[in-house]
C-alpha cells in the first residue's frame, strides 16, 4: 500500500465555556482527511492490528456501541480517520494521567472535512495531545515506527507544567462538588472561586482571607515562637545566631542536644537535628545559613514530627513523620542502598502528586551531615546488617488524624489563631500524639502559611482526608453558592436593548450591574468601554469583577461558536428567536458550517442548557422551535407572546407555568392560581419610546415582542411590576454608550 498523505488540520479552536458540544471546555479541530476519506479503517491493510498494538487499552473504549470493545468493533466494521483520531487522543490523555471520556466527530457539508472535539481541561495540554495523536495515527496508517512511551512522557511533562497543583486542584474539585464555579486567573495556582461579588480567591492553600502580616509572622520563626510562648503554647527554647561559633555558644546555653535550622526556611530544608558535638553544630550552621537569611539554634525535642492542618480554627487533618533507615549488606554503597531500599518505593517521586519525595543526597546537605556523624558518606559501604539513619523525622505523610489528643488539637488551633492564619500547617514534635503535649515536653516547632495538602490528600499510609472540602466550607457558608444572578440574552431581535433594559431594571432594584453587549461594556450606568463587547472576554471580565452582584450578557451565535459561554450556569437565559442563518449567510457563521436556519437551534440551545435548576428560561412562544427548547431547561420556563390565547400559552399556564402577553393594550403577567397583573400601558409615551428603541427589526410587532421579553426576564428576577413601570419611565434606549 502506498504511503497516505497527512490529515490536514484546517482549524483548531479552544472552546473555553459551555458550547454546542458539551458543558465543559473542549478542543474543536476541523480536519480534512484528503485521500483518507476513501480509506476507512477496514480498507487499510494491517492498520487495525498496528493501532491496537500501539494502544492496547483502546479495547476499553465503548464508543457508540455502548460496551467494552465497542470502538474495536467500529474499527473492524470500518470507521474514518477523524473518528479514530478522536479515540487515539483520548487514550493518550488517559495514559498521561488526565483521564478523558468525552469526544465526538461529525461530518460537515464539505466532503472529507470533519469536526472533531475532545474534552480539554487545559488548552496547551490539549494541543500537544492533538499533535501527538495525529503523529501516532499517521504512523499506524503508514506502518511507520512511533514511540508511544515518549509521547506519553511529553504529555505528562506538559500536564505538570500547565495543570493546577494537587493542593489547588483539591480545593477547586471540592468547590465544583458544591456547584461553585471557578476561573483560573493565571498560568499558576491563582484561582477565583465564584463570580462577581460572591467570589473568593485561592493561591494553593492560601486564600484572600490569609493575612499578609500573619504570613510574615509565620516566616519569622523567632517572632512566631515569642508570640506562641506568650499565649501558653509550648515551644522549644532557642536563640538566633550569626556565626558557627555563636551557634556553639548558644547550644551550650540552651543545653545539648540541639537543632540548628534556618530562621525563615521551609519544607524542612537546612534542618539538622539532635546535635551534640561542636563540629557538627558549626557545620549545621553553614547548611542552615544557605537556606535562609538567619540561623536559629533550638532545644532538641524528642519524638516524631507531626503536621496538623488547621482550617478556620479547626484541626481537619494530621500526619506523622518517621525516621528513614537503610540496612547495609556489605556490598552496596549508601547511595545504592538508598536507591534500592527507599527510592524504589512507588510512593516516591519528584512530581507533586507523589506523597514522598525522591531522596537525592547531592541536594540534601543535612542528610550528608547526618551520614558524616555516623562515619559514612554516599560512597561508603555499610557492614551487613548495619542500620544507617538517613533522615530524622522525614516522611511526614502517615495519616494520624483520628489519633490526635484534644489538648494537642486545641494548642495547634491556638497557634494558628495567635499567628493570625486562616489556614495553617502546625509542625510539632511529640512522642505520642494521643497524649497531651506538655507532660511529654513536646513542642510546636513551626507555623506554616500556605501549607501543602498532598500529605493529607494522598498519605503514604492511612486514610485520605477531605481537606479541600474543609477549605471551601471555610470560605463559603453552607447556603452560599459563590454565584450572583447572571442573565444571558441570545437571539437577534432587539437583544442589545433587551439586555440594556434588563440591566436598568436590576440597577433600579439596587444591584451593582455589569453589562456586556454590542454597544459596550457597562458597570452600573457607566460605559467603561464602547464598541461591541458581546464577547466571551468581556463577559469574563465582569465575572472577575469583585464589585458587581448582577451580570447581564448578550450572547451572539458567533461568540458561542468561537468561544462558548463565559459562565457555566445562569439564573435567567433568554432566547428571542433563531434567525441569523437566512441567505445570504453571515460569513462568520459560514466559517462554522452554519448555512441553514435550522442549525441555529443547536447553537442557541446552549443558552437554555445552562439555566440553573432554580433559574428560568424565557422563550418566545410564537416560534415552535423555541417551544421545543423548553424541555431542555433544568429550571422553570416563562413563555412570552402578544397572543395570550395561543395554544402554547394556554397549555403552559394550565401546567402551572407563567406567561407574559398583551391584554387591552397592557402587558399582562399571568400565573395560574394568581390574579393576572397589568404592569405597563403600551399606549404610554414611555412604552412607545422604549419599544421604538428596543428594535430596528423590520418584522411587524417586533418592538412589542422585545418589550415582552424584557418584562419576562425582569419577572423571572422577581422585579416588581411597579419597579418595571418606573424603569420604563427612566430608561433611554437611544442613549449612546459614552465613557
Amino acid at each position: 500500500m502506498s504511503k497516505k498523505n497527512d490529515i490536514t488540520l484546517l482549524r483548531v479552536n479552544y472552546l473555553r465555556g459551555p458550547n454546542i458540544w458539551t458543558y465543559r471546555q473542549v478542543l474543536e479541530v476541523w480536519l480534512d482527511l484528503g485521500e483518507l476519506e476513501d480509506w476507512p479503517s477496514h480498507k487499510l491493510p494491517g492498520f487495525n492490528a498496528r493501532l491496537t498494538a500501539m494502544l492496547p487499552a483502546l479495547v476499553e473504549h465503548h464508543c457508540g456501541v455502548g460496551e467494552r470493545g465497542g470502538f474495536l468493533q467500529r474499527l473492524e466494521e470500518g470507521t474514518w480517520a477523524g473518528h479514530i483520531l478522536e479515540h487515539v487522543i483520548i487514550e493518550l490523555l488517559n495514559l498521561s494521567g488526565m483521564p478523558t471520556g468525552f469526544g465526538q466527530t461529525r461530518s460537515t457539508s464539505q466532503r472529507g472535512v470533519y469536526r472533531m472535539v475532545f474534552r480539554a481541561r487545559d488548552e496547551q495540554v490539549a494541543r500537544l495531545a492533538l499533535a501527538e495523536g495525529h503523529a501516532l495515527l499517521m504512523a499506524a496508517i503508514n506502518d511507520e515506527p512511533f514511540d508511544v512511551s515518549a509521547a506519553v512522557e511529553r504529555l505528562r511533562n506538559q500536564i505538570d507544567d500547565c495543570y493546577l497543583g494537587p493542593s489547588t486542584a483539591a480545593i477547586v474539585g471540592a468547590a465544583t462538588d458544591r456547584g461553585i464555579p471557578h476561573i483560573r486567573l493565571n498560568d499558576g495556582n491563582l484561582v477565583q472561586l465564584g463570580y462577581g461579588r460572591a467570589q473568593r480567591r485561592i493561591w494553593t492553600a492560601e486564600t484572600d482571607r490569609t493575612s499578609a502580616i500573619a504570613e510574615a509572622i509565620a516566616g519569622d520563626k523567632d517572632l512566631t515562637k515569642t508570640l506562641l510562648k506568650s499565649c501558653g503554647v509550648p515551644v522549644p527554647e532557642g536563640e538566633v545566631v550569626d556565626s558557627p561559633e555563636a551557634a556553639w555558644e548558644a547550644a551550650q546555653d540552651i543545653g545539648l542536644p540541639v537543632v540548628v535550622k534556618p530562621l525563615d526556611g521551609n519544607h524542612g530544608r537546612g534542618v539538622s537535628l539532635e546535635l551534640t558535638e561542636r563540629a557538627d553544630i558549626e557545620a549545621a550552621f553553614k547548611i542552615a545559613e544557605a537556606e535562609g537569611s538567619e540561623v536559629i539554634v533550638e532545644r532538641y525535642v524528642r519524638g516524631d514530627e507531626h503536621r496538623l492542618l488547621i482550617v478556620g480554627g479547626k484541626m481537619v487533618a494530621a500526619a506523622k513523620g518517621e525516621s528513614l533507615w537503610i540496612t547495609g549488606n556489605g556490598r552496596d554503597t549508601v547511595a545504592r542502598l538508598i536507591e534500592d531500599q527507599l527510592n524504589s518505593d512507588p510512593r516516591r517521586g519528584d512530581a507533586e502528586e507523589f506523597p514522598l519525595e525522591t531522596i537525592v543526597l547531592e541536594r540534601e546537605p543535612a542528610m550528608r551531615l547526618l551520614l558524616e556523624r555516623q562515619g559514612l558518606n554516599a560512597e561508603a559501604i555499610p557492614k551487613a546488617g548495619q542500620k544507617v539513619l538517613v533522615q530524622r523525622n522525614g516522611n511526614v505523610a502517615i495519616d494520624c488524624t483520628d489519633d490526635v489528643h484534644p489538648d494537642i488539637a486545641y494548642l495547634a488551633s491556638l497557634a494558628a489563631r495567635v499567628v493570625g492564619l486562616d489556614i495553617a500547617g502546625i509542625d510539632l514534635v511529640v512522642e505520642d500524639i494521643a497524649k497531651p503535649l506538655a507532660p511529654q515536653r513536646g513542642a510546636v516547632v513551626e507555623v506554616n502559611a500556605g501549607p501543602g495538602l498532598l500529605m493529607h490528600l494522598k498519605p503514604a499510609e492511612g486514610l485520605p482526608r477531605p481537606v479541600g472540602q474543609a477549605i471551601v466550607d471555610n470560605l463559603f457558608d453552607e447556603d452560599e453558592t459563590g454565584r450572583v444572578p447572571i442573565i444571558g440574552v441570545a437571539g437577534s431581535q432587539g437583544v442589545t436593548h433587551i439586555a440594556r433594559l434588563t440591566a436598568w431594571f436590576l440597577h433600579l432594584s439596587g444591584k451593582v450591574v455589569g453589562l456586556a453587549c454590542s454597544e459596550g461594556l457597562f458597570l452600573g450606568s457607566r460605559c467603561v468601554e464602547a464598541g461591541n463587547r458581546a464577547s466571551f472576554a468581556a463577559a469574563e471580565r465582569l465575572l472577575m469583577n469583585r464589585d458587581v452582584n448582577a451580570i447581564v450578557v448578550e450572547n451572539g451565535p458567533v461568540s458561542i461558536l468561537d468561544d462558548g459561554l463565559a459562565y457555566d450556569r445562569c439564573q435567567v437565559g433568554l432566547v428571542t428567536d433563531l434567525r441569523g442563518a437566512e441567505a445570504p449567510v453571515d460569513p462568520a457563521l459560514a466559517v462554522h458550517d452554519i448555512h441553514e436556519p435550522e442549525q441555529m437551534f443547536k447553537v442557541l440551545r446552549t443558552q437554555v442548557d445552562v439555566v440553573l435548576p432554580g433559574g428560568v428560561a424565557v422563550l418566545h412562544a410564537a416560534d415552535a422551535r423555541l417551544v421545543e427548547m423548553a424541555d431542555l431547561c433544568d429550571g422553570e420556563v416563562i413563555f412570552y407572546d402578544v397572543d395570550q390565547h395561543s395554544p402554547v400559552m394556554v397549555a403552559h399556564r394550565a401546567k402551572g407555568g407563567r406567561t407574559v402577553s398583551v391584554a387591552d393594550n397592557h402587558v399582562l403577567l399571568t400565573h395560574n392560581g394568581h390574579a393576572p397583573v397589568r404592569c405597563i400601558d403600551l399606549d404610554s409615551a414611555s412604552a412607545r419610546r422604549v419599544m421604538g428603541g428596543l428594535t430596528k427589526h423590520p418584522l411587524p410587532g417586533a418592538g412589542v415582542q422585545a418589550l415582552l421579553a424584557a418584562v419576562a426576564v425582569a419577572w423571572a428576577l422577581d422585579i416588581s411590576p411597579e419597579l418595571m413601570a418606573a424603569g420604563m419611565e427612566t430608561f433611554d434606549p437611544t442613549a449612546q454608550a459614552v465613557r
